[in-house]
């Protein structure tokens, strides 16, 4: 077995290619430079095997939600390439013909984004603006990752976006106590994944949002 492979066997059932986990570390090693000049991952985490696992394997899990017959994907808060970066990484080696979106209020964060999808030739546009202020958007998929509270999401997507297929969320250990009180206010079907990397977290494919009166 391949040793850059064997870095990621969390990532076998998804049959992620010895490419796709190239880039990926690639993606590592421009991100723990990177964080010696700004804050994209705390400095406690900023070790090869630690953004392996909690951001690169737990963004990645997503691509089994992603629409991939879509043209466009959207990630809500890319922060330092999470889950954004991570998927498009995954697109690209899949040669799906589907833009990643990436918002991103930072200039810093931004200007690190526009540089690695540069280095990694991925197929995404960086917005430095705050997603809030944007209204009439249009995506296949929605992603956000350590972003904003279930209902604010909820609420950007039901009023910014004029259309879209799918959002992806995560959600970490008060996850399914945020769920049920989120459902008092707000009407969507929705389907979870349990976590490949957290036993007490999961994902959420939510579709067909709707505020309740």
């Amino acid at each position: 077995m391949d040793e850059i492979l064997n870095k990621y066997p969390q990532l076998n059932q998804l049959n992620v290619s010895r490419e796709t986990c190239l880039d990926f570390e690639k993606l590592i090693s421009m991100i723990i430079d990177k964080n010696k000049e700004i804050n994209l991952i705390s400095k406690e985490t900023a070790n090869n095997d630690v953004i392996r696992e909690r951001h690169i394997v737990d963004s990645a899990q997503a691509i089994e939600f992603v629409n991939l017959n879509s043209n466009t994907t959207t990630d809500l808060g890319t922060g330092g390439g999470f889950p954004g970066i991570v998927v498009g990484i995954m697109i690209k080696n899949k040669q799906k013909d589907v833009k990643m979106k990436l918002y991103e209020k930072s200039h810093h964060k931004s200007s690190f984004l526009r540089e690695v999808s540069r280095k990694l030739n991925l197929n995404t546009e960086v917005i430095q603006r705050d997603v809030f202020e944007t209204t009439e958007l249009k995506s296949g998929t929605i992603m956000a990752r350590a972003f904003k509270p279930l209902p604010k999401v909820l609420e950007l997507v039901y009023k910014n976006f004029s259309s879209y297929q799918n959002l992806i969320l995560f959600m970490g250990k008060s996850g399914k106590k945020n769920l049920e009180e989120t459902l008092k206010n707000w009407e969507f079907d929705y389907e979870k994944k349990k976590s490949i990397t957290s036993e007490d977290s999961f994902l959420l494919n939510i579709k067909n949002i709707k505020k309740k009166n």
